[in-house]
Order: structure tokens, then sequence, then C-alpha cells
């Protein structure tokens, strides 16, 4: 045949398109052309194609051969396309089931010798395969376990194009190659870390585990050795287990992200990048392929900033929109990407530089200017989208001994577990499972309480106290607050309780 076709796809984001890739073959001067929006990177696939199939004794017509990417309007990046376009060239003149290669979808880079390397987005791209009703894919032997965590489709790992080209019915007599191994990174540690270490702090650690309950942000100030870094890291602990679908969702944005994914992790993710990190390393972006940052990958999880007061005023107030919209836009030259931003975000910052301004015993040597420009790197309108603000205390040794009660990671987590199925079943008529993502109108209108119940709040928001904002991010604690108490509806004391988190529980 003088034309062939095979299939590959091009992602964007989390969202994957199917891309038909066309072979022609014309008797023309021999040229090997790739049209269709290709970036740098795709357009020099014609040269690994031609070394690999001669590396591999494939004989490439030696004419003119344009591989068409369609539709040609949409933007294609990466190597991942080279296996398609040598398929599809190779399909032009060898007996290859025509039929089979038609149906298949080929994902991998290829080397000088024919061989299949790994890379990066291969799981949401196998994805994206199965969701358009493509029953075979083939990937690279190194991304074979990331593919099979998609059920319902037909992976072939290859380690070289000669098998490739044998799976499709044509005739190769290569010798075998060793395989190109995935990139060796430690495995993400699933333990989850012992509420029960925590001491002293009782207020705190009830606080964390309201905070686990509804998915509401934590503020956490107080000097250092309060325990600030080691309750955020107890969160996910406590946290429910990833359903079926939030856990594909985090993989195929490790997998975007570079990581080797060879199972889903029911684990939330943990992302605490240094307060060094600039806007691009917290949103994401990267020259070609738009990667996921820190916001993205802490989705279904959570964002923990650590000496929150020493990041960059404007990397703060990135968070601002994701935090809205449970969503992360990165807009690039040509591009644009959206990533999962349902994260819950916990901020730890020292009182000023030295941490010691208002501790009692501490001495405290910072200029009035220096508190305040430290102060205020948090913004206001970041400020007013945080629903819990502790304000911690060191634990001294009269308290350690006089506060005894420790809460276990498993109580901590049944409690959690408990008030999210009040919430579920109070919400099931709505699209809304977790009581930090019911929208204010709901809250103030078909769930609204009585108005003794609301006195407080509008009182507060009459006197300038609250914003509207921060009126419904009130209720959302009050709710959960109720689900922890086992209330039926909501009362005057879990509006009460929640009042008193939004202004700084004293631990």
């Amino acid at each position: 045949m003088s034309v062939a076709r095979t299939w590959a796809v091009a992602l964007t984001g989390l969202r994957g398109d199917l891309v038909e890739v066309e072979a022609d073959v014309s008797s023309q001067t021999p040229e090997f052309s790739i049209i269709g929006l290709a970036d740098k990177a795709l357009g020099e696939a014609g040269r690994r194609v031609r070394n690999a199939c001669a590396n591999r004794g494939l004989d490439l017509p030696k004419r003119r051969i344009t591989v068409n990417l369609s539709p040609a309007s949409l933007p294609k990046r990466g190597s991942g396309f080279d296996v398609a376009i040598a398929v599809a060239a190779l399909a032009t003149t060898s007996p290859m089931d025509a039929a089979h290669v038609a149906a298949t979808v080929h994902i991998g880079e290829l080397g000088l010798d024919g061989r299949l390397r790994p890379v990066p987005g291969v799981l949401p791209a196998v994805v994206a395969a199965h969701r358009a009703g493509i029953a075979h894919v083939v990937v690279p032997a190194a991304n074979a376990e990331e593919a099979a965590l998609v059920e319902g489709v037909q992976v072939f790992a290859a380690t070289c194009l000669a098998e490739v080209v044998r799976w499709h019915g044509g005739v190769c007599d290569a010798p075998d190659l060793i395989a190109v191994a995935a990139a060796s990174l430690p495995a993400p540690d699933d333990t989850a870390l012992e509420l029960g270490d925590v001491v002293g702090q009782p207020e705190a650690v009830d606080a964390l585990v309201i905070a686990a309950a509804g998915g509401h942000h934590v503020l956490m100030s107080g000097p250092p050795g309060a325990g600030k870094t080691m309750l955020a890291r107890r969160l996910p602990g406590i946290l429910p287990a990833l359903d079926d679908e939030a856990a594909l969702s985090v993989a195929s944005v490790r997998s975007l992200s570079g990581e080797t994914v060879t199972r889903l992790s029911r684990i939330p993710p943990f992302e605490s990048p240094h307060h060094g990190a600039t806007a691009a390393a917290l949103i994401g972006g990267g020259s070609g392929v738009i990667r996921p940052g820190a916001i993205a990958r802490a989705s279904e999880g959570v964002l923990f900033l650590d000496e929150g007061g020493e990041f960059p005023a404007s990397v703060l107030d990135a968070l601002r929109q994701p935090l809205e919209s449970g969503t992360i836009h990165v807009h690039r030259s040509g591009a644009a990407a959206t990533y999962p931003a349902r994260f819950q975000l916990v901020v730890a910052t020292n009182p000023c530089p030295c941490g010691q301004h208002g501790v009692p015993g501490g001495v405290c040597e910072c200029a009035p200017q220096a508190i305040r420009r430290y102060t205020r790197r948090l913004s206001g309108p970041l400020l007013d989208r945080i629903d819990i603000d502790l304000r911690l205390n060191r634990v001294s040794s009269a308290r350690r001994g006089a506060d005894s009660r420790t809460v276990t990671t498993a109580q901590a987590r049944d409690v959690v577990g408990g008030a999210r199925e009040r919430a579920m079943h109070r919400w099931r008529e709505t699209p809304w499972h977790r009581n930090a993502d019911v929208p204010g109108t709901w809250l103030r209108g078909p769930a609204a309480p009585g108005p003794e119940v609301l006195h407080p709040l509008d009182t507060a928001l009459r006197r300038g106290a609250l914003t509207l904002r921060g009126y419904d991010r009130l209720l959302r604690v009050a709710w959960t607050v109720a689900d922890i108490a086992g209330h039926d509806r909501l009362l005057r004391d879990d509006v009460g309780r929640a009042l008193f988190l939004r202004r700084g529980a004293v631990a």
C-alpha cells in the first residue's frame, strides 16, 4: 500500500487526544518529512526512525515519505510519537497486517539502535486510548507495569522496533536486544506517621482531625519547635484512602512528572516544596511538554508550605485561584494545560524572622518593620481562603506531663471516616461529598440553619470582621464540627467552635 495509518496520543496536561499518524510514499527525491504542527523534538523523529530501521534490518522505502499527524491544528510535542511514525512508514511497503496496525496506539521514543525508550505520561496516554475505544497499545518495556494499570486494554511491551513489526505480522530476523531500563527512583514511602507521637498539643491535634474530616485549609503559626511540621506530616495518614478515580489521577500526574509508576497508591500524596521554589515550580510549566508543578502533584492530598513567611509573596498568591477552583491552568506560548488542584493547603510560619516574637521567655531581636514585612508575605486574600488558624506555643515540661491524652493515627482515621460518611449522607442528593466542596450559595440557601444559629456569623459579617467568603468557609468548618460531634443539624456551639478555630486557637 502507498498510505498506512496508525495512532498515537498527544497529551495536553492530563487530557490525551488521539492523533492519526498517516504515512505516504511517493516517487520523488528521497526525503522524510513530518507535517501536522510538530515541535522540534518531534520534527527530529525522521532521523531517529531512519537510523533505528537501518540498525534493525528494516527497509524503509527509498522514496519520499510524508508523515501527517492529524488533526493538524492540534499541537504535538515530545518524542513519544517515534514508534507510531516508524510503524506507519514501514507499513507503507512491508507485509504487515494493515487492520491491526490501524487499530493500535503506539507510544514510545526510538533509540538509534532501534530500542524503545520510556517516555513520561504513558499512563494518561493509555487512559485516553481506552476512552477512545482503542483496545491495543504498544509501549516500551520499561513502561509495561504503568500501562497495565489501565484495565480493558491489551498492552504489548516491546523491547525494540523489530518486535513491534513482528507483532503486526511483519518479518524481521534482527536479534533480540536488552530492554532499556526505567530510571531507578526510590519508591514513595506509604507508611503513615503516627499521630500519637504528638504530645502536649491536644487542641492542635483536634483541629487537625477537623481539617482532615472536612478537607479544610490550615495555617499554623508559632515558634520553632512547637510541632508545626510534625503535625503537618501526619495529616495524610488520617485522610481516607483514595478511591479508584483519585488514585488514577494521582498516578497520572506522577507519570507526567517523569516518575516511574508501577501501582496505584491509595495514600494521599504529600508535597512540601522548599521556600526557595519559584512560581513556575509551584504552578508547573517548562519548555515543550507542560509539566505539572507542586500544586498538581499535591492534588487529592496535602500541599505543605513550611516556613510560609519565607516564600515570596508572588509565589504564595499563585495559590489563590487554585484554592477556589480546584484546578490549575498553565498557559504557555501556543499551549495551555489544565491540571487538578484539589489539595489541602497547610502553611506553617514563625511569628517573625527569628521566631521569638511573643514567645514566653523568648527574646525577639527583629525590628518592627522586619516583623511587618515578614507577616505580610501572607496576603489578606490568601488568609481569607484559610479555614483554620492555629496558634501554637512550645510544649513545656509541666504541660507535657499534664496532657497525657493522645490520639493515635488509627483512632483519628476512624473519626475522620465517620464524619465524612455523615457528610456524604447529608449531601447525597448534590454533586458534593466533602463539606469543603459545598458552595456558599447552598450553605446559605437550602442547607441554611435558623437565624439564631447564624447570629454570631451575621454579627461578624455586619461589623466587617468577616468577608462573605470567610462566612462561607466558617459554615463549612461548622458543619464538619457537627459531623464529628454526631449532630444531625447545625448548632450554635458548632458555629462557635468554627469561629474559635478561625480566629486562632492557642494550643
